[in-house]
C-alpha cells in the first residue's frame, strides 16, 4: 500500500513554527483496511511533526510517521527559502522516526536512549515484524546523541532539549526559553497519555513536575486536537491533567476491572476545565492503558 497526505494541513501558530499535521479524520484511513501501526495508531489519533525557521535555517522535531510526509515537511522548507536542515528526535517510537531518511543528510540529534532503542530493534522494524505494517526500511539512525540537556541555536533563535522520562523513558522535549514554548513530543497528549512503559509510572510522574517546572506558556504535544494546535497550542493545565490521569490510572488499577470508568467519566473534570479536549477514539486507549497498567501490577509467580 502506498500511503498519500491527502488530508495533511501545515498551521503556522506562531512566526517561524510550522506544524505538518494529518489525521483524526473520521471514518478514514490513510495507509491500508487491514490491523497496521499508521492507521490504528497515529494517523487515528492525529499527529503533528514541527520545524523552527529562522532565516535559512530550520530545525526539524520528528520526521513524520512516512516517507510522504518528511518529503513534504522538506519541500515545504525548501521553498520557504531554508537551506540548512537538522533534526530532533523526541523519542524511538516508529511514527515519530519513519521519514529520517529524506533527512539521511542532515544530521539528526537524539537522546543516546533513543539510538539504542533503535539499534536493538532496527532489524525488525526494517522486516516489518516490530510493530506490523509497515516496515521502515531504511531506519536511518541518529548521527548526533546527547544526554541530559543540550542547547543550540537555529539562527538567531535559542533551543533547549531536556530528556524526560514519561511516555518513553528516552522522551526529548524542546523548548524555546524566549518565546516560552514547549514542543512536548509524547510525553503530554491530547486527551490523555499513551502507556508504553506502565512499571515506569512513578517516574513519570515525577518528570512531569520537571517538565512543568521548565515554565512554558503554551505546548504543542505531537498528538493533539487540530485547531488547538492551530491557535498556538494549549497552557500549562495540560501537564497538571496528564499528571492527575496518571495518578487516578495507578489509583483505578488497584481496583477489579468491572469498576472501571470511561475516559469521559475519568477524565470529566479537566474536560470541565477546558484543559484538554474529548476525542472518542482515546476510549480504546484508556480502556488500554487501565489493561496494561493493571497487568504490570500483578504479584509474580514465584
Amino acid at each position: 500500500m502506498t500511503l498519500t497526505i491527502a488530508t495533511a494541513r501545515l498551521l503556522e501558530p506562531a512566526p517561524g513554527l510550522l506544524v505538518f499535521y494529518d489525521g483524526r479524520v473520521t471514518g478514514r484511513r490513510a495507509y491500508a483496511a487491514e490491523p497496521n501501526w499508521i492507521d490504528d495508531g497515529a494517523y487515528g489519533l492525529g499527529i503533528a511533526a514541527f520545524a523552527i525557521i529562522d532565516s535559512t535555517d530550520a530545525l526539524i522535531y520528528d520526521t513524520h510517521m512516512s516517507i510522504a510526509h518528511a518529503q513534504w515537511m522538506r519541500d515545504t522548507l525548501t521553498s520557504r527559502g531554508v537551506r540548512t536542515m537538522r533534526v530532533v528526535l523526541s523519542h524511538s517510537h516508529l511514527d515519530h522516526v519513519a521519514g529520517n531518511a529524506v533527512f539521511q543528510d542532515c544530521e539528526i540529534i537524539a537522546h543516546r536512549l533513543t539510538a539504542l532503542a533503535m539499534a536493538e530493534k532496527r532489524a525488525h522494524i526494517e522486516d516489518g515484524s516490530y510493530d506490523g505494517p509497515p516496515a521502515i526500511k531504511p531506519l536511518v539512525m541518529p548521527t548526533s546523541l546527547f544526554e541530559g540537556t543540550h542547547e543550540l541555536m537555529v539562527g538567531r533563535r535559542r533551543i533547549e532539549l531536556h530528556h524526560m522520562d514519561i511516555h518513553s523513558r528516552d522522551g526529548v522535549v524542546l523548548v524555546l526559553p524566549d518565546d516560552g514554548l514547549l514542543l512536548a513530543g509524547d510525553t503530554l497528549e491530547d486527551t490523555i497519555t499513551y502507556v508504553a512503559e506502565p512499571e515506569r509510572l512513578e517516574i513519570h510522574l515525577g518528570d512531569l513536575a520537571r517538565l512543568a517546572a521548565l515554565g512554558a506558556r503554551r505546548i504543542l504535544p505531537n498528538h493533539g486536537d487540530r485547531d488547538r494546535l492551530a491557535a498556538g497550542g494549549y497552557d500549562p493545565s495540560l501537564i497538571t491533567a496528564t499528571e492527575r490521569y496518571v495518578r487516578r490510572l495507578i489509583d483505578a488499577s488497584q481496583r477489579p476491572a468491572g469498576s472501571d470508568e470511561p475516559l469521559l467519566t475519568f477524565v470529566a473534570p479537566e474536560l470541565a476545565a477546558g484543559s484538554i479536549t474529548y476525542y472518542a477514539p482515546y476510549e480504546a486507549v484508556h480502556a488500554r492503558n487501565l489493561a496494561v497498567v493493571r497487568s504490570s501490577r500483578q504479584p509474580r509467580a514465584g
